[in-house]
């Protein structure tokens, strides 16, 4: 193996092979990756047909100017109405689409897609009397309601362009969204609650447009509140609507237009990043037909399952697996306001047994927050509804993820380790529930008609057993195809490492059998004398102790090594607080599992990690407390509370070696 490869040390020989009922009568079978790598296109032109087209297209794909790739070329199609229409047209407007469940006790709603088919017309109707009409943009900021799902669905029912903001993010990022993709309207609410208590959204709209307005580039027409928590708001009647009196009013009659298959669908906004913000723009047909697809293959949907995803709209999982991707599929689903320890730390655990959720789909920090908790209690509740589990966002340490298939799935649910990106728009590599014998920590293979390799430096494919760079290296239908007004900034940040090869920054190794780690960001790999070593490995190692819930590692600056390894734990809630021997019994016990050159110099007991909104852990504020620096920016924390935390009650323990 070169130097520049990064080493592969941990191991993991638990396999868990899929469940001889569910392999029965899965989906998909094995057969189909063959069928699938024999010709791309044509597995996905197959793909499309599970779609209604206004337009058929004429050809699955042009790559004749790459990265630019036009996917379905001369199809026409409506994604609301792939959604919501055709389900009801099917007979099934009495099937339940949502059922609404909101953090106050007994706020409940169920609703058809009957029901959703009207809501969403009227919402149509009353954005146009607004004004908006096709390739406009939307900027939505919501909480978790049927509102903002209504919404989504309404301006693509329009052919208005959608950008949905996180009901968290500040009035600063709210502004920048809405200057970079020039909305026309903003769709917000009073507020929203969370943790027991309303939380206020209007103000900060309020903020965003004085920002705006002072940077002398106004664009925004129109504001539409809707009434979530009654709290009081200013409101200007020049600009500010409320839902209740446009939208309840306005016709539930609405045909929709059929749009080409590249017409702009939405555009998302990545988080953390520095700089003016980076809009992936996603596109109809090729989008709708990748999320559509991968949500009925990879959790082996059937009519009457009823599945769950915690995440939020206002993330890329939000958009593909809660919205677009179920409801292209006529899925009945859960939609949650709240958090999981509200008012309890069994609600999750309550609502899956309350509406018999079948599958399930969650982010490993949440996995290893209830582990933190301990299992008694899921226990207390009844989850043998579940058939599947999904895992999203960073990588499940083995431990969690046994920990996760036992106690939430009983012992005999598969789990689904996906890996993809908002800029992949779906799934990309993830087992497939009845065929693929799931390994602890691994995503496995890429999913049928995705094309993923690991390469080194030179771009070319590693060995089984060693380590490199992630790669996709053919197209894919829900790619996507820009960075909001800048096609330069798309092609230098994905294409031009190696010609024509997708990369994203994301490291990742092959296992002797060939299936794939992902290993974090290659930005976060850490040279320890020489060897290049993953975070996420030694992080697994860390988690695997148990008295560990959760860990982060970092580099940090060190004169004998070049880097040394820091870990910051969170440590169980049987574990105590921890101390001098707990720390040593910890670097023993990564020494033990990965070898003496992952041991960390420094291990820190922290009472909880710097987190997005999203569930990623902010390694770089992890690093300016490693090497004593002033901590960076934390406004893109969801508690930005949490690094004074860090700094000030840490305990630390150094390598006495």
């Amino acid at each position: 193996m070169t130097e520049q490869n990064i080493s592969n040390l941990s191991q993991e020989n638990r396999t868990f092979e899929p469940p001889a009922e569910l392999a029965a009568s899965a989906n998909v079978t094995a057969d189909v990756y063959d069928t699938a790598a024999a010709d791309r296109p044509a597995f996905w032109g197959e793909q499309a047909k599970r779609l209604d087209w206004g337009t058929p297209f004429t050809e699955v794909l042009d790559w004749s100017n790459p990265p630019f790739a036009k996917w379905f070329v001369g199809g026409k199609l409506n994604a609301a109405y792939n959604c919501v229409d055709r389900h009801v047209e099917a007979g099934h407007g009495d099937r339940v689409a949502l059922h609404f469940v909101g953090e106050p006790a007994d706020d409940t709603r169920d609703i058809t897609y009957a029901q959703l088919k009207d809501e969403v017309s009227r919402a149509a109707n009353a954005i146009e009397e607004l004004g908006v009409e096709a390739g406009d943009r939307v900027a939505i900021y919501l909480p978790m309601i049927p509102e903002a799902v209504i919404t989504m669905l309404a301006c693509a029912r329009i052919g208005a362009v959608h950008t949905v903001v996180f009901g968290g993010f500040s009035s600063d990022a709210l502004a920048s969204r809405i200057v970079d993709c020039g909305a026309k309207l903003i769709v917000t609410a009073d507020g929203g609650y969370r943790r027991g208590a309303a939380s206020a959204l209007k103000p900060a709209v309020d903020e965003a447009l004085v920002k705006i307005d002072n940077e002398s580039t106004a664009i925004v027409e129109n504001v539409l509140v809707v009434r979530r928590t009654g709290q009081d708001v200013d409101f200007d009647n020049d600009i500010d609507s409320w839902w209740h009196e446009v939208v309840d009013e306005a016709s539930e009659i609405h045909e929709p237009q059929m749009f080409d298959s590249e017409h702009p669908l939405y555009v998302m906004y990545t988080s953390g990043t520095t700089g003016s913000p980076k809009g992936i723009l996603h596109t109809t047909a090729g989008y709708l037909v990748q999320s559509a697809w991968t949500f009925w293959a990879v959790f082996d949907h059937k009519p009457d399952d009823v599945y769950w995803c915690t995440a939020d709209v206002g993330w890329v999982t939000g958009h593909s697996y809660i919205v677009y991707g179920p409801l292209a599929n006529g899925a009945t689903q859960v939609l949650y306001e709240g958090t999981p320890d509200t008012p309890h730390k069994g609600r999750w655990w309550e609502i899956i047994e309350k509406y018999q959720v079948s599958l399930f789909y969650t982010a490993p920090t949440a996995i290893r927050t209830c582990m933190k908790w301990g299992e008694e209690i899921p226990a207390t509740f009844d989850l043998s509804s579940l058939r599947i589990l999904g895992s999203v966002g960073e990588s499940i340490n083995p431990e969690a993820y046994v920990w996760y298939r036992d106690n939430i799935g009983g012992g005999r649910t598969p789990i689904v380790d996906t890996w993809w990106q908002t800029e992949t728009g779906a799934h990309m590599i993830s087992p497939l529930p009845g065929v693929t014998s799931g390994k602890p920590g691994s995503a496995m293979t890429a999913i049928p008609g995705i094309a993923a390799e690991v390469v080194d430096d030179a771009g070319n494919p590693v060995d089984n057993g060693e380590g490199g760079y992630l790669v996709i290296t053919e197209p894919w239908p829900s790619m996507l195809r820009t960075i909001w007004g800048d096609d330069d900034r798309y092609q230098d940040t994905y294409w031009s490492r190696w010609p024509n090869v997708y990369f994203a920054g994301d490291g990742a190794r092959k296992d002797e059998d060939g299936a794939i780690w992902l290993l974090g960001r290659v930005d976060d790999v850490m040279n320890v004398s020489g060897h290049r070593l993953s975070t996420t490995e030694i992080e697994s190692a860390l988690v695997s102790h148990p008295k560990v819930a959760e860990a982060a590692v970092v580099g940090a600056a060190d004169e004998t090594t070049g880097q040394a390894v820091v870990a910051f734990v969170i440590l169980r809630e049987s574990a105590g607080d921890g101390g001098t021997e707990v720390i040593q019994e910890l670097r023993a016990h990564v020494g033990k599992e990965i070898g003496p050159i992952a041991k960390p110099r420094t291990i820190m007991v922290v009472p909880e990690l710097p987190k997005t909104r999203s569930g990623k852990i902010m390694r770089r504020l992890l690093r300016d407390v490693a090497e004593n620096r002033e901590v960076g920016n934390t406004t893109t924390l969801a508690d930005s509370g949490v690094m004074d935390l860090i700094t000030s009650g840490m305990k630390t323990a150094k390598d006495d070696d």
